[in-house]
């Protein structure tokens, strides 16, 4: 068996998907259908935009649907009609019923960011920097009707850097979540292909990300405020209050030599302003007002001065 005599659904809709997407595409998957979230809204002119995985499919001629509920009976009997033996998910944004679940002979598989039983969920790539994991991966595995709870078939591993935001790593386990399907598919086409149960109580749930969330609590520790900060650039952003403003915080480090009342401003220089906190000091590289850029420090605060002593915070 060979990846060009499967018949091959694609499901995926931001950026993450496309490095898979584009994998399968170069192994000559039989990609008889892809299917993607309709077209939003976009930008200050609310022009509706096409997802990055529809433009993709588009560029090289491949049917496209973009149903808004997949679960709708006739939207199931579509995909029935195109005859897929594999379905292959990647953030596509929508739960599969168990009806389409059921539909390929060799299953729907995901490609998930994290080193599953840890991190199911919605946000496994920001949930890991914020714990301060100093590891993560991509899985790929059968889908059921729970959350991310499928057999497991394969793991690729990397480290994560102290320093590392989220969308850093975003973009480095989309890359590997292209070889963990590769590898998968290799393994299918083989017929070596072995499914491995999670252990339920190895699991933690990744939450989808809200606004508040990037709230920070200078009453802890510089380095769990660090991991805040990393693990919701880009977004939602990490914010304290300045004043009545809202001030958002990002390229952060830890300083642990430096101590003061948490929230309080130590020293405000062009090499970062730095923020005590409950254990040390976070050294802040980048800040941002509302309506403005982000900016570095040195450019910040010719702008807006932030005298040693000043408060931040509730």
């Amino acid at each position: 068996m060979t990846p060009d005599t499967i018949r091959t659904v694609f499901m995926g809709t931001p950026d993450f998907a496309l490095a898979t997407f584009e994998g399968l595409i170069e192994a000559g998957c039989n990609l008889v259908g892809v299917y993607t979230q309709p077209d939003r809204p976009k930008g200050r002119g609310n022009k509706l935009a096409a997802p990055p995985v529809k433009e993709l499919a588009v560029k090289h001629g491949l049917p496209v649907f973009q149903p808004p509920k997949l679960r709708a009976p006739e939207v199931v009997e579509q995909l029935r009609g195109l005859r897929p033996e594999l379905i292959v998910v990647v953030a596509y944004g929508q739960i599969l019923p168990q009806a389409v679940l059921e539909i390929p002979r060799y299953g729907c598989i995901n490609v998930h960011a994290s080193l599953l039983p840890k991190y199911r969920g919605a946000a496994p790539i920001n949930q890991a920097i914020i714990d301060g994991e100093t590891e993560t991966g991509v899985t790929t595995m059968l889908m059921d009707a729970g959350l991310d709870t499928g057999d497991m078939l394969v793991k690729c591993r990397i480290a994560i850097d102290a320093n590392e935001t989220a969308g850093q790593l975003h973009d480095r386990l989309a890359m590997l979540g292209r070889e963990a399907m590769a590898e998968t598919l290799k393994r299918l086409c083989a017929g070596k292909l072995v499914a491995e149960k999670q252990d339920d109580s190895l699991s933690c749930y990744a939450p989808m990300l809200k606004k508040e969330d990037g709230l920070i609590d200078w009453r802890q520790s510089a380095t769990r405020v660090h991991n805040l900060v990393r693990g919701l650039d880009p977004w939602p952003g990490a914010y304290t209050r300045l004043g009545t403003e809202v001030l958002k915080i990002a390229a952060t480090r830890v300083d642990p030599q430096l101590s003061g009342p948490p929230g309080t401003v130590l020293r405000a220089a062009a090499d970062g302003v730095r923020i005590a906190c409950g254990d040390g000091a976070l050294v802040i590289g980048e800040l941002q007002l509302p309506g403005k850029k982000r900016l570095p420090a040195g450019d910040f605060l010719r702008g807006r001065e932030l005298p040693t002593g000043t408060r931040v915070g509730g």
